[in-house]
């Protein structure tokens, strides 16, 4: 039986059969991929380049926008190699590596997620303290702990499952290297020190999961007080974005690793996987320019500057 010292690599899922649907689903994830980096990109340039934009909630949403870039280009790059080159191959160093730096990035943008509804917050319901508790050094911090803890999230899970011995073979049932899926290739009953460590991760994003959840019941019970009705739409327009956004997170991430077994199969793990790793990155920079007219102005100003300086 083979253990971890002996493989040098893992075998990643294919994500289909034959050779014409490989190249189809390349072209196909290579538009998705640019489609995430222009989105996310010109939402980065928007916010750095305006300074109209620096303001606490846009410097979250730059944040946002540079963790779905990261996160989309450690997934999707090596899938769309492998379907192009026809091989399915991910070193060991790699597939930890794309492991770490998932985790990194999912433990990050969902501690990213919690910060900004509490600045939605402040912003509703403490409008005056606003410019105390949400200074540039405050959110400076806020977004290094952000930032932080998806580090220790993901140096924690990654040492210890790839300290584990592996004794059921080396073919990984995802497109890429997840920790569940490393898991199942563990001995049986050496994955107890991770199961601790998963049941402490679980108990960290529900007491996120319950922080969003109880700002967001004050946040729509100080706009219902409103006066005035474009007050609260204002109010709310600020607000739908960013619980668009983690509705969207929360869902995919609770039904890839919360669904019981028996609705678990490779064609519908691929799906789900598919949809918290790709939907997201791609979806967040619509959510939040579509109704946005700060980011399209920004947008507006800044190419309209630069086609001026090219006449």
């Amino acid at each position: 039986m083979p253990n971890s010292s002996s493989i040098s690599e893992f075998l990643l899922l294919t994500l289909a059969d034959t050779r014409q649907l490989q190249l189809l689903h390349f072209w196909l994830l290579l538009g998705i991929y640019l489609a995430a980096l222009l989105g996310n990109g010109l939402i980065s340039t928007a916010v750095a380049c305006d300074h109209r934009l620096h303001t606490p909630m846009y410097f979250f949403l730059l944040n946002l926008a540079l963790l779905d870039l990261a996160c989309i280009s450690t997934t999707l790059p090596k899938a769309m190699a492998n379907a192009l080159w026809d091989t399915r191959n991910i070193s060991y160093t790699g597939c930890a590596a794309q492991c770490f730096f998932f985790l990194f990035l999912f433990g990050a943008e969902y501690s990213l997620l919690t910060v900004m509804s509490y600045d939605r917050y402040v912003a509703i319901c403490k409008p005056l303290h606003y410019g105390t508790l949400l200074g540039s050094r405050a959110c400076a911090t806020m977004a290094a702990a952000a930032w932080g803890t998806g580090v220790l999230h993901a140096v924690l899970h990654t040492a210890t499952v790839f300290s584990l011995p592996l004794c059921q073979g080396n073919a990984v049932d995802q497109f890429f290297c997840e920790i569940p899926q490393i898991l199942k290739l563990s001995c049986s009953g050496a994955y107890l020190r991770e199961f601790g460590l998963l049941i402490f991760s679980i108990f960290i994003f529900f007491g996120c999961f319950v922080f969003i959840v109880v700002s967001y019941v004050q946040i729509f019970r100080a706009v219902l007080r409103m006066p005035s009705e474009q007050g609260r739409h204002k109010a709310f327009s600020t607000c739908l974005p960013h619980l668009a956004v983690v509705s969207l997170f929360v869902s995919a991430a609770m039904f890839a690793y919360l669904k019981p077994p028996s609705f678990s199969s490779p064609s519908l793990d691929l799906v789900v996987a598919v949809l918290y790793t790709v939907v997201p990155p791609v979806m967040n920079p619509v959510i939040y320019s579509m109704r946005n007219q700060e980011i399209k102005q920004a947008l507006r100003k800044l190419f309209g500057d630069t086609l001026l300086r090219h006449q």
